[in-house]
Order: C-alpha cells, then structure tokens, then sequence
C-alpha cells in the first residue's frame, strides 16, 4: 500500500474519533419498522417520515430514532424536535 494512503486511512480513523467535525445538512433512509418500512428524511432544516404518526405530529418514533443515532452529527435545529426527558 502506497504511504500516501496510509496516511490518509489514519486520519481518516481520527477524524471518526471526532464526530463534532461532522453537521449533517441532510439525510436519507430507509427505516425498517416493526409494521411496515418508511422512508425519512432531513433536508433544508426539516424532517420528513411516511409514517401516518409524522403527519400529525412531525415528528415519530423513526425520526427521533435517527437524531438519537446521528446526534453527534446533527445541528441544535435538527434536534430541536427531540422531545426533553
């Protein structure tokens, strides 16, 4: 392996130690529920599920799945609607 590529699979291993590097602008997935799948998404500072639950509430079980797994990578304002214990 070349040592210019070495170097850059170091670096990129300690930039994974730092997540606050990272803010996420938007996000995509596909989210195998317990009932059915839905697709969720975060783009242009708002989120977005197929759920029926998102639509009344805009949020659901899905999205705040994805702020809690990617908080580290996420702004104040895509946590925002992450509910306080």
């Amino acid at each position: 392996m070349r040592s210019s590529l070495i170097g850059k699979i170091e670096k990129a291993r300690r930039y994974a130690q730092e997540p606050g590097r990272v803010t996420l602008s938007s996000l995509a997935a596909d989210f195998h529920g317990e009932n059915a799948e839905h697709k969720v998404s975060y783009a242009e500072g708002k989120w977005s599920c197929t759920c029926s639950f998102f639509g009344q509430w805009q949020t659901c079980s899905h999205v705040m799945a994805l702020q809690e797994m990617f908080r580290p990578a996420l702004s104040k304002e895509a946590l925002a609607s992450f509910p306080e214990e």
